[in-house]
């Protein structure tokens, strides 16, 4: 199924995010108008600005899941057939427990211990799909702005062939040292590190923090077309790719239904993606990355991994919420063409 790994590394990836509890539902266009959200982004809020969007919805059907951008990555690296351990901050509450067990549930390792139920609750995140598939994310980020450097455990981190951390994690400041100390673990214990912008708020907002993490740290970005546009100051995919290319080794830029572009040693190549209809793009970010990780953690060419990555995306996209409910694992020959 897989190409040679002589890497001795035990286990593929070692996530770290926000952990979040998605809370997704289908609503109409006029919702998103009438409460003045950021359409098809990110939006950070409180909890009671959330708990009235959530009374809102209250006749809508409501679907529960553990989320957070990297874990999503880590979810789609096991239902490709991988293994990890993901490190995040949940509370000792209702939605902490559910999270720990959801993530246990699909194969997970997570062993963070939660925080205290009087420092705040688990982080959840309102996911609004409208009828063309785009989805508008609500926030509120409770105990996962708590996650620290000790929380990173390095015995674990040092197993791993990867570390895989989203840049969500630089919107507060102690999720913003633990990101750090990742990836200077990861280089003092040859981990390579992946690193994904998340969205185009953060490279708005840190630009210069950004561009010295990828100078510095990253072995393997992601990052969407609209991100690099904004992180390069270049309209031109083809240019920033090129761009990209003298900052890093390897680095993937989706392009929604266009597929991505592949980024290795300063050359760029086009990897097609799948036609499909799309209902939701919720997580289809994360799933691609977490097909690449799986790639590359298992020998597969830089080429081979964004295919499976597009495939697994494209598999997301059909559905309504951001993970996929069975392995794909016994798909990679055909899809990779082995």
């Amino acid at each position: 199924m897989t190409e040679n790994n002589n890497n001795s590394k035990s286990t593929d990836v070692f996530g770290v995010g926000n952990a979040m509890v998605d809370i997704l539902a289908l609503v109409e266009d006029n919702f998103i108008q009438e409460h003045d959200l950021n359409r098809g982004s990110m939006t950070l809020m409180d909890a009671e600005k959330q708990a009235g969007l959530l009374h809102k919805l209250e006749h809508h059907s409501l679907e529960l899941g553990s989320g957070g951008s990297a874990a999503n990555t880590m979810i789609a690296i096991v239902q490709s057939g991988g293994k990890g351990f993901y490190s995040g901050k949940v509370s000792h509450d209702t939605n902490g427990e559910f999270y720990r067990q959801d993530l246990l549930e699909a194969g997970i390792r997570f062993d963070v211990h939660p925080a205290s139920n009087h420092i705040g609750s688990t982080g959840t995140c309102l996911v609004l799909t409208t009828p063309d598939a785009e989805r508008t994310m609500c926030t509120h980020l409770g105990v996962s702005t708590t996650l620290a450097p000790t929380d990173i455990d390095v015995d674990l981190l040092s197993r791993c062939q990867y570390s895989y951390v989203e840049g969500y994690l630089w919107d507060a400041e102690s999720p913003r040292k633990a990101c750090v100390e990742t990836m200077e673990q990861s280089k003092r214990n040859q981990v390579q590190v992946a690193f994904t912008f998340s969205d185009s708020f953060l490279v708005d907002r840190f630009a210069d923090d950004f561009h010295k993490l990828v100078s510095d740290y990253c072995d393997v970005l992601f990052c969407n077309a609209d991100e690099v546009r904004r992180f390069c100051e270049l309209e031109s995919l083809t240019e920033c790719a090129n761009k990209i290319g003298q900052l890093v080794d390897t680095a993937f830029i989706t392009d929604g239904a266009n597929g991505c572009l592949v980024v290795q040693n300063q050359q760029v190549s086009s990897v097609s993606g799948f036609p499909v209809h799309a209902k939701d793009t919720v997580g289809a970010g994360d799933a691609f990355a977490g097909g690449v990780m799986f790639g590359l953690t298992n020998g597969f060419s830089a080429a081979k991994a964004a295919r499976w990555g597009n495939y697994m995306a494209s598999c997301v996209v059909q559905i309504h919420g951001a993970r996929l409910d069975k392995s794909m694992a016994h798909l990679v020959p055909e899809i990779i063409g082995h």
